[in-house]
């Protein structure tokens, strides 16, 4: 932790020099012409503290948005930066600036975000362990409920807005808990096999560990500066942490999430990578992660791992089961294209995935170790939100498009696309359920985004579309365990959890919540439910 501080003092002061450096030399640097430049570039800092800071850190080490250091804008190109800076991007919560900041300013402040730092950040296995507390061990509380709710049809809503968590019972719909969460959780909770536990990721890289049945948070660490998204292991034993900044892999137990090893993406030649995305494979018995600036998988298999130590270490000590260098070997497999997100099939046999810049997906046969097949994925799918069912006796699969207006449908033996349903816009998440014949797909990139869609699994129509609030956004849809209702947000400061008969598809209540970004059924997700993701 001293060594960040003494980063974040170092970057302050940084800050201050630059502006006056940046303003002598002038227009040596600019990104934008001589003239313009030359009389903007010292307001960089400040327009950063301004327009920047609140999303992305003081110390550009990222809060809700990602770190702006030249590490993590490798792949991308200064004039594209300026460009999104400008326009703002697809997908993210980047707003566009070119209404705020002339031409001249954005290339100044563009300019800015990739000179390096002073002192480079540090986050290694040392200060991970620093951060580490553990408020309760779980063997001191009780093993079964406070609550009389069905602890597997409850949904953990995470609210947004005011950066909260809320337990609902998806029996009645009424809250059992709301609690505080770290500052910008990024991506869905995962839990515990049993679904005891819960397990949430900040985009700054804090893990919390929640105990639902006892309605008590465990314990916390801070596993990196930039986290992606967070796995945990099918036999419930591990957690795997996948960070942009540093560029780590951290496993941890997930007992009380000390840490186990500590993994740098490594990709040759002195280079490392982002990890863009971290899933448990459980057929596999293994973890799989993706590298953001290399074509290549990761499988890092845990089932041969020796078992965890019973006892739990004390609050101030590191974990008793620290491995052996080889207890979680890695094996790379090489791919065509580099993955920024990824499905895998019900088997995990195969991983299908694509990257921003690509106009096709891949098909990856995790057995052979090799990508078998391109897909057929125009824009830019979001396969990470992606379903599967089986239609007319063959596996399929269906993924929403963060950049065009359609849902398309794959034929998982063939690989070949069956269907491009179009859509009332490009959308973020679609989801199902194996006891009902449809699935709802939201607009969430488009200004239909007060709409829903629901599409027949059968035919690959649209059937039915639905405004709950009209003007306001609406995404991300999860059912209940046994798949009667279905719960979607209004992702609004004064937002909403509505509840739809997923039969007559009527509404039947709605909780109010604070931006309520996602909710997530226990059931589901420990069930490994083909509706939802992963």
């Amino acid at each position: 932790m001293r060594n960040l501080l003494l980063w974040v003092r170092a970057t302050f002061i940084r800050t201050s020099l630059a502006a006056a450096a940046i303003a002598t030399l002038g227009p040596l640097f600019c990104l934008v012409p001589q003239t313009a430049c030359s009389a903007t570039q010292s307001s960089a800092p400040k327009d950063y503290a301004t327009h920047c800071a609140s999303c992305h850190g003081t110390d550009r080490l990222g809060v809700t948005g990602p770190a702006l250091l030249p590490e993590s804008l490798e792949r991308l190109r200064p004039e594209a930066a300026v460009e999104t800076v400008t326009k703002g991007r697809l997908a993210t919560q980047m707003p566009a600036f070119g209404e705020k900041l002339d031409r001249a300013s954005i290339g100044a402040l563009v300019e800015f975000l990739y000179s390096p730092p002073l002192m480079p950040p540090v986050w290694n296995e040392a200060n991970i362990v620093a951060s580490h507390v553990v408020y309760v061990a779980p063997s001191t509380l009780p093993a079964k409920p406070v609550f009389g709710a069905d602890p597997l049809n409850l949904f953990v809503v995470v609210e947004s807005g005011d950066h909260h968590a809320t337990i609902l019972d998806g029996d009645s719909f009424e809250p059992v808990k709301r609690f505080a969460t770290r500052y910008a959780l990024h991506g869905g909770p995962k839990f515990s096999p049993d679904g005891r536990y819960v397990y949430f990721a900040s985009r700054d890289g804090w893990i919390s560990l929640y105990d639902i049945w006892n309605l008590t948070l465990i314990a916390e660490v801070r596993a990196g500066l930039n986290t992606r998204n967070l796995a945990v292991s099918s036999d419930g034993r591990f957690v795997l942490v996948g960070n942009s900044l540093p560029h780590t892999l951290v496993l941890l137990d997930a007992r009380d999430l000390s840490v186990l090893r500590v993994l740098e993406a490594s990709i040759g030649e002195g280079q490392s990578s982002r990890v863009s995305a971290v899933y448990d494979a459980a057929p596999r018995k293994s973890f799989l992660a993706a590298l953001k600036d290399a074509p290549e998988i990761w499988e890092i298999p845990y089932a041969a791992a020796a078992p965890a130590i019973p006892k739990l270490p004390t609050p101030a000590a590191t974990s008793d089961a620290s491995p052996p260098p080889d207890r979680f070997p890695v094996r790379r497999i090489a791919l065509a294209d580099v993955l920024d997100d990824f499905f895998l099939d019900p088997d995990c046999a195969h991983a299908i995935g694509a990257s921003r810049t690509a106009h096709a997906g891949q098909v990856v046969d995790l057995d052979a170790g090799r990508t078998i097949a391109q897909v057929d994925l125009p824009g830019l799918p979001h396969l990470g939100s992606g379903i599967s069912w089986v239609r007319d006796g063959r596996p399929v699969l269906a993924t929403p498009n963060l950049r065009e207006a359609l849902v398309s449908v794959i034929d998982m033996r063939s690989w070949q696309t069956i269907a491009q349903i179009k859509t009332a816009g490009p959308g973020f998440f679609l989801r199902s359920h194996e006891n009902t014949p449809f699935a709802w797909v939201d607009a969430f990139n488009s200004p239909s985004k007060d709409v829903l869609q629901v599409l027949d699994k059968r035919t690959l129509e649209v059937v039915a579309t639905l405004r709950p609030s009209p003007g306001k956004t609406v995404a991300h849809v999860e059912f209940t365990r046994d798949g009667r209702y279905a719960l979607a947000s209004i992702w609004e400061m004064d937002g909403a959890i509505v509840v739809y008969d997923a039969t007559t598809l009527h509404e039947v209540r709605r909780v109010p919540m604070v931006k309520p970004s996602g909710k997530y059924n226990v059931f589901n997700k420990v069930s490994r439910s083909t509706g939802t993701s992963h």
